[in-house]
């Protein structure tokens, strides 16, 4: 169900999308966002943040948010940009990515967050707690999150041991231990403290 704001923009025939991004605290790993548009007619019901959301639960709302979606794209920033210009670039880098992935024009870009990213292709709305506000936000969260969790799952079959299939690359005690066991792999953000350290 929209939002008194998305419903108020709908009325006035703007177009515009939500954008949220997953993945800024693992220590492996990219960043990934999402923009989604989603379609008035065609609502989407238990929509909400994805993090407050069962992994059942996203996985259930994944399909229906791309079938009933108007527009959706998803983008990444890679570990080594993450590296490169740090984690918050790199959140930024990737949402600018997926909305200017998004074939069709936008008049509102609704940005999870207090800061926007640039370019965008529209005017930019920052909104604090919008992946609990916004349906399009909600939706942005979902697809960034699931896709995000689904790359994890099959990374841990290319770097066994470290229990990215169960954890998604956050620290976890078991993720921390397999690091000072096995070490950092290429898909190690090495800017981050317990991965940095190691590496000396």
């Amino acid at each position: 169900m929209f939002s008194f704001i998305e419903q108020i923009l709908t009325d006035l025939n703007f177009t515009f999308c939500g954008v949220d991004e997953a993945g800024a605290g693992p220590l492996c790993g990219d960043v990934f966002a999402a923009a989604v548009i989603l379609n008035p007619q065609a609502p989407i019901k238990g929509l909400a943040d994805s993090k407050k959301l069962s992994e059942k639960k996203r996985e259930n709302l994944y399909p229906e948010i791309k079938e009933k979606a108007l527009f959706y794209s998803v983008a990444r920033a890679t570990v080594e940009e993450i590296d490169s210009i740090n984690v918050l670039q790199a959140r930024m880098l990737a949402m600018s990515r997926a909305v200017q992935s998004l074939k069709t024009k936008i008049n509102y870009v609704m940005v999870d967050g207090n800061r926007l990213p640039e370019p965008l292709p529209g005017i930019g709305f920052p909104w604090i707690g919008g992946d609990q506000l916004l349906a399009s936000i909600m939706a942005a969260s979902i697809l960034a999150k699931v896709d995000r969790d689904h790359e994890m799952i099959l990374l841990d079959e290319t770097y066994p041991g470290y229990g990215l299939a169960k954890h998604k690359g956050y620290g976890t005690k078991v993720h921390l231990e397999a690091l000072e066991r096995l070490g950092p792999t290429p898909i190690h953000r090495k800017s981050f403290g317990p991965v940095k350290r190691l590496l000396g």
